[in-house]
């Protein structure tokens, strides 16, 4: 399996807490030296909780089912602006 499907995969376990939460995640890229950049979508991307839900949820999630992953960023949408 690919490393994108495996991250995607371990995002599969923490997406119906987010999606209860009325939010979501998508991957934006997994980069050369395995950092995986995240949009935070819905709610998460305006709570004011969203950090504490990257690193204690989203990262945590894709480090312990993916190790060769070295951190998580997320992609904030007013970069893209």
């Amino acid at each position: 399996m690919d490393l994108i499907a495996r991250v995607e995969e371990a995002l599969e376990t923490i997406r119906p807490y987010l999606i209860a939460d009325g939010g979501n995640v998508a991957i934006e890229e997994i980069t050369s030296d395995h950092i995986v950049k995240v949009r935070l979508l819905g709610s998460c991307g305006s709570c004011k909780m969203s950090f504490m839900t990257m690193k204690a949820g989203i990262e945590q999630a894709i480090i312990k089912a993916v190790p060769e992953i070295k951190g998580v960023e997320a992609v904030d949408l007013a970069e893209q602006a």
